[in-house]
């Protein structure tokens, strides 16, 4: 698994970096919006199965040739990393399809304050006050996103919290395992596990594509994922983990106006002040970590650089 892990392209930096970035957080918004798409006949659990077992079988497919591709180091925090990260797509998906696409992907992005406080608490690693200020301001905007009203809307937004949790741990377990395993085969444990996870309810009563629009969102569903994250591990080669988090923040962006634009979203004073302020606080918090590496201070795992590794 060596050989697919340290291959890049000779590029341009200044052009490659964003290149990649922005064409990997387009697709996790396609992604995103082909989930909001599926009929309601689509389950959590069918739209998971897809995600995961076709991505599985892509992997194999097109690294399978270098050798046994589940070779690794520490495999008992691989499967834990897998299914952390299983359960936050899982959430995730469950959130977008009862909130507006917007509001649940603003909400999602609070991870990288979840990740901070697990390293903390995990790993004892240093959380300075303007980490603490920006953990703060990306609460707060997670509170102003909340009408806390006793409807559908609140158990989505709930699950949004759950699903940037699970993620927030996911990206911390995710540290210590790339000291000794590529990229690849963490994507491809992410993939087994969350085939394992959501198989039994699939089988119950799996939702089968009827129509050649539903098969292009199925077959949709694997090839975002997969190309972007190929697209993002490729694209942190050329820039600066710092760079790639302000890059892939864009997938909120994206998202937000899709939301608005094609599911008419609405886009409220709660969302503009919420959002904004948990994207500053997140690009703030990315830059800050760089800085500390930059000056040799306690690292907290980057989460921006990780971010579609727990989608």
């Amino acid at each position: 698994m060596g050989a697919p892990n340290h291959r890049h392209i000779k590029m341009d930096a200044a052009v490659a970096g964003p290149l990649f970035m922005l064409s990997a957080a387009l697709l996790f918004t396609l992604l995103n919006v082909t989930i909001k798409s599926l009929p309601p006949s689509f389950r959590v659990w069918d739209i998971g199965f897809y995600r995961f077992f076709g991505g599985l079988v892509m992997i194999l497919i097109i690294f399978g040739r270098y050798g046994n591709p589940f070779r690794a180091n520490d495999v008992r925090l691989l499967v834990i990393r897998s299914c952390t990260g299983s359960v936050a797509f899982v959430c995730l998906v469950t959130a977008i399809r009862m909130l507006p696409i917007s509001t649940a992907m603003v909400i999602f992005h609070a991870f990288p304050a979840f990740s901070a406080m697990f390293s903390f608490f995990l790993y004892r690693e240093t959380l300075s006050k303007v980490h603490l200020l920006c953990i703060a301001g990306v609460m707060i905007g997670v509170g102003v996103l909340f009408d806390f009203q006793m409807e559908g809307s609140l158990l989505g937004q709930i699950m949004a919290v759950i699903a940037a949790a699970f993620a927030g741990l996911t990206v911390t377990l995710i540290r210590e395992l790339r000291q000794k395993n590529g990229s690849v085969v963490i994507y491809l444990y992410f993939c087994a596990m969350g085939s394992l996870v959501t198989l039994p309810k699939f089988v119950q009563q799996p939702a089968l594509p009827t129509t050649p629009t539903e098969w292009a969102m199925v077959l949709g569903i694997v090839f975002f994922s997969l190309t972007a994250q190929l697209l993002m591990n490729q694209g942190f080669f050329y820039c600066r983990g710092w760079e790639g988090g302000v890059f892939m923040s864009s997938e909120v962006i994206f998202t937000a106006l899709a939301g608005i634009l094609y599911f008419q979203d609405p886009a409220t004073w709660r969302f503009w002040t919420g959002g904004l302020l948990i994207l500053t606080c997140v690009i703030a918090m990315n830059r800050l970590q760089a800085g500390m590496r930059e000056t040799g201070k306690a690292e907290i795992s980057s989460p921006s650089v990780l971010t579609p590794l727990s989608k």
